[in-house]
């Protein structure tokens, strides 16, 4: 990710009078262009990088600039170790180094205190099994965010309906153990969520785009599932042998023992396809209680699943 290499960058112009561009892309296994992109947005935010021409030259901090090491404290600078070890999980092969760098930052006196602070929480993003297909998935838009380039693919859509679309990548997201594509369709001319594992025949293009300015701190893909008017307030009922599945995927302070030693809690939900499949997943250890058209739709559907496995069902003596 760009904003651990810029950081390591500065960290090694800490200490090293000079570097060759060409060192830093091999390192960073980044083109040289991007190295000089990446040196722009270092001076950017106020670190003075100077480039030094001829034999002997390279990139360097201007003479005399020195980073004040307490601008960070240890507390933050556990906190940004944690956040890149838990970054680490999901495929950040540079964090490591930056890792070790940081640590390298911090007194000898300090340091078995700050190994305790960033073990105190460890966040593992990485699921159980990660399918090739998935993987060159994700490793192609890296390479496509990088390079600021289009990727054109199929799209099959929850509805079963195919697509092809063409996107100007922004970010990937990791939401609910599902990676998903944010980006800029030129096909619907707005910005979607795009679920990775519904992409087919993904290819990064050699077009390159211009990258809005849209602030992305608000998780501008999370906003409409939360708005008010999109969600519906939906009463479960667990029986007493599913508690162990209620207790797996919902806060213990929400689920109430009823009388028949189960659980039930309300929770709201967004009305669509997603919603019904999750409560289909339980089986036969959860019921709706309401809204009453949400147990209709519920029962058509498993109805439906009945019936198309009803050939197979042994006829009753």
């Amino acid at each position: 990710m760009k904003i651990d290499r810029l950081l390591s960058i500065v960290i090694l112009l800490l200490n090293r009078p000079l570097i060759q561009a060409k060192e830093l892309a091999d390192m960073f296994e980044v083109s040289v262009r991007t190295i000089y992109r990446d040196i722009d947005s270092i001076n950017s935010a106020g670190i003075p990088v100077v480039t030094y021409q001829g034999a002997g030259g390279g990139i360097g901090l201007m003479q005399g600039y020195r980073l004040d090491r307490n601008v960070l404290s240890q507390r933050e600078l556990a906190d940004i170790f944690s956040a890149l070890q838990s970054a680490s999980s999901i495929g950040g092969e540079g964090h490591q180094l930056l890792m070790e760098k940081i640590s390298s930052v911090v007194p000898p006196s300090q340091i078995s205190a700050f190994r305790s602070k960033t073990t105190q929480m460890i966040v593992d993003f990485s699921p159980w099994e990660l399918t090739a297909p998935l993987e060159e998935r994700l490793d192609l838009l890296k390479e496509a965010l990088e390079e600021e380039v289009l990727v054109t693919f199929e799209y099959i859509t929850a509805e079963g309906r195919v697509s092809l679309r063409t996107v100007e990548p922004y970010t990937l997201v990791l939401k609910g153990q599902f990676w998903y594509l944010y980006g800029f369709c030129q096909d619907r001319q707005d910005f979607r969520l795009f679920k990775l594992l519904r992409m087919k025949a993904l290819v990064k293009k050699n077009r390159h785009y211009i990258r809005q300015d849209i602030p992305l701190t608000e998780l501008p893909w999370s906003s409409s599932w939360k708005e008010p008017q999109n969600l519906i307030p939906v009463t479960l009922r667990f029986a007493p042998e599913g508690k162990h599945l209620a207790e797996e995927y919902f806060d213990c302070e929400t689920l109430q023992r009823d009388d028949t030693g189960g659980y039930t809690l309300t929770l709201q939900y967004p009305e669509n396809d997603w919603l019904y499949g999750f409560l289909l997943s339980f089986g036969t250890v959860l019921e709706v209680l309401g809204p009453e058209h949400v147990r209709r739709r519920l029962g058509e559907v498993a109805r439906g699943v009945a019936a198309a496995y009803s050939a197979d069902l042994p006829e009753r003596q």
